[in-house]
C-alpha cells in the first residue's frame, strides 16, 4: 500500500491571505493535523490547549493544540491543528479532510469529493380538519 502525500496551504484564520504551502502526509486514521511548530509560529497562531496522545509503544507525549486555516484548490476549511515538534511527522488528519471537504479512498489512495449533508428542521403546515 502507497503512502499519499498533498501540497495544502495552511494559514491563520484572522490573516487568510497569508499562507505557506506545506506537503502532508495524508492520515485518515489521524485525526488532528500536524504542522511544524516554527511554520505556526511564523503564521501567527497561538496554541490554545495542550493534548496528550498515546504512542504505539504505549508512552504518552503532549503536544500543544491551536486551530488553522486550510486551502486546497477551491476547498478552503478551519480545523484544529497540533504543534508539530522536531521529529513528528508533517500529518493531514481526517478533521482537516472533513473541513475542506474531502476524503480519502483506501483503496485507489486518491481524495474524493466527501458529499455534504446539511440537516434542517422543517414543519410541516398544519392540517385543517
Amino acid at each position: 500500500m502507497g503512502l499519499t502525500t498533498l501540497k495544502i496551504e495552511v494559514g491563520n484564520p484572522a490573516n487568510p491571505e497569508t499562507t505557506e504551502m506545506i506537503e502532508f502526509l495524508i492520515d485518515s486514521g489521524a485525526i488532528y493535523s500536524v504542522v511544524p511548530t516554527p511554520i505556526l509560529e511564523k503564521l501567527g497562531i497561538k496554541p490554545l490547549a495542550t493534548q496528550e496522545f498515546r504512542l504505539a509503544d504505549g508512552s504518552m507525549i503532549a503536544r500543544k493544540k491551536g486551530g488553522a486555516l486550510f486551502k486546497h484548490k477551491e476547498r478552503i476549511g478551519v480545523a484544529d491543528v497540533i504543534f508539530g515538534e522536531e521529529g513528528d511527522s508533517v500529518l493531514l488528519g481526517a478533521f482537516t479532510l472533513e473541513a475542506l471537504g474531502l476524503s480519502l479512498d483506501p483503496l485507489r489512495r486518491e481524495l474524493k469529493p466527501l458529499p455534504m449533508i446539511l440537516a434542517i428542521h422543517y414543519s410541516a403546515p398544519e392540517k385543517l380538519v
